[in-house]
């Protein structure tokens, strides 16, 4: 490699494609949040609730133990401020 592409240890030309790389995921990315957020925007044209909708697919990426445990926690919790 020349003196132009190892700058202080860095391989300059790696270092642009990861940059490179990273930028054009991040546009997709948006591209993504845009389509999510539009879904959302036909659920509650359909009369779905967003926020609950937010939670159940919180709820659906955590693992069934984590998510026992959580529910076990809030229930917990609820009884302990006589909200059950």
């Amino acid at each position: 490699m020349s003196d132009a592409e190892i700058q202080g240890g860095i391989d300059a030309g790696r270092l642009v494609s990861f940059i490179e790389r990273i930028e054009r995921l991040e546009e997709e990315k948006e591209g993504i949040a845009g389509d999510i957020k539009e879904v959302y925007a036909e659920a509650k044209g359909s009369g779905y609730d967003i926020k609950i909708l937010r939670q159940i697919v919180r709820l659906r990426k955590m693992d069934p133990s984590e998510r026992e445990e959580n529910d076990f926690l809030l229930d917990t919790y609820k009884r302990a401020l006589g909200m059950e």
